[in-house]
């Protein structure tokens, strides 16, 4: 059974298309198509229902799919592994990130890192940081930068490496812009703009509002900070931002009485992983990057 086919098959199924998983996989059409009528001729049944232009996992294809994850993982840490024991720092990097670390803290990191490792091939991508956590679980990346959770994990190591101070705000012609001290009381009333209720920043604001036995109203969702940003400045609620977003004056920060509002970003891996010569580099150079960040490291080998 040849990974290369196993690899069209997990592309497929993914993507739901033989189109998108060829452009996944840099390939035509026919010769995704090829691989999976070969896949499927070796085990000797239809992988997929091709209905119309609707594809779905056949029940063959429900059970090949786990197994052929695992088998393209080991076969990728095998191939990582001897690669790391010519001392290199080389191959692929897969990382998670969410929009927010992505777009204000990774990239003096990134860069430097690219700089000095330029045989690493870096395989970034965005989602929000719990969904990156399930990822990192599945093993499909490597490292995720990530808006640490309240709880810890079991199987996901992590290191705290900034935190951001959140802070209240809204359009500097917002009726709350006008007072000088609020109460959390005082917000109640008004609409707020968050991310989704499932996300940790949100749920360390509605514990905040809890233990001070207040309501929060949510009319508004996005889970883009810069999307929210936006839809604060132009006077559609008050919303919580961290303040590394509210240096330009754009919105009035909110003189609101409650108890400091941290959250906690870093890097996340899963524990049962070794991490390669490249990730241990990474670490390494994004160390460098925060002086000030607390020692908080738990379980996290030494670049």
């Amino acid at each position: 059974m040849d990974t290369q086919h196993l690899q069209a098959f997990v592309a497929v199924a993914e993507t739901g298309s033989f189109s998108a998983a060829g452009q996944r996989l840099h390939l035509t059409q026919p010769a995704i198509s090829k691989r999976i009528a070969t896949l499927e001729q070796q085990l000797g049944s239809p992988l997929f229902d091709r209905v119309g232009r609707k594809i779905s996992l056949t029940h063959a294809g429900q059970s090949l799919l786990p197994n052929a994850k695992r088998i393209l993982r080991e076969v990728a840490a095998a191939q990582q592994a001897i690669a790391d024991l010519q001392g290199e720092v080389q191959g692929t990097l897969s990382m998670v990130t969410s929009h927010h670390i992505g777009l204000h803290r990774l990239p003096p990191a990134l860069r430097h890192f690219t700089e000095r490792y330029p045989e690493v091939k870096l395989d970034l991508h965005f989602l929000d940081s719990e969904q990156a956590y399930d990822e990192i679980l599945q093993g499909r990346y490597e490292l995720g930068a990530v808006t640490l959770a309240p709880e810890a994990v079991a199987q996901v190591a992590h290191e705290k490496i900034w935190t951001d101070e959140l802070l209240f705000a809204a359009a500097h012609n917002h009726p709350l812009a006008e007072r000088e001290s609020l109460q959390l009381a005082d917000l109640s009333p008004w609409q707020a703009i968050m991310p989704d209720a499932q996300t940790y920043t949100t749920r360390l604001v509605r514990q905040l509002f809890k233990n001070h036995h207040q309501t929060l109203e949510i009319n508004m969702v996005t889970n883009h900070l810069d999307t929210i940003k936006m839809m604060l400045s132009i006077g559609l609620g008050w919303g919580v931002l961290p303040r590394s977003l509210l240096g330009d004056g754009q919105l009035r920060i909110l003189n609101v009485q409650h108890p400091p509002l941290n959250r906690d970003l870093g890097i996340i891996y899963h524990r049962q992983r070794n991490l390669s010569n490249a990730a241990r580099a990474f670490l390494q150079r994004i160390r460098s990057f925060t002086p000030d960040a607390e020692s908080f490291k738990t379980g996290l080998p030494k670049a």
